[in-house]
């Protein structure tokens, strides 16, 4: 599993045990679904700015990530 693998089954983990759609955490992260579920999906290498609004809109910090 690759760095970009593991980076998006953690957050559609935490998304899942927060009992959020993609749809709902792009709303609150105020990114497109398309690009949340890219990342979960480990498609999309995501940069640090879209990934500390994951963890924002997550409540968690971008370490446990």
């Amino acid at each position: 599993m690759t760095s970009r693998e593991r980076i998006g089954t953690r957050i559609a983990n935490i998304r899942k045990e927060k009992g959020y759609t993609v749809r709902r955490l792009a709303e609150i992260a105020n990114i497109r679904p398309a690009t949340i579920s890219n990342v979960e999906n480990g498609k999309f290498s995501v940069g640090i700015d879209i990934l500390a609004r994951i963890c924002d809109a997550l409540e968690v910090k971008i370490e446990i990530i």
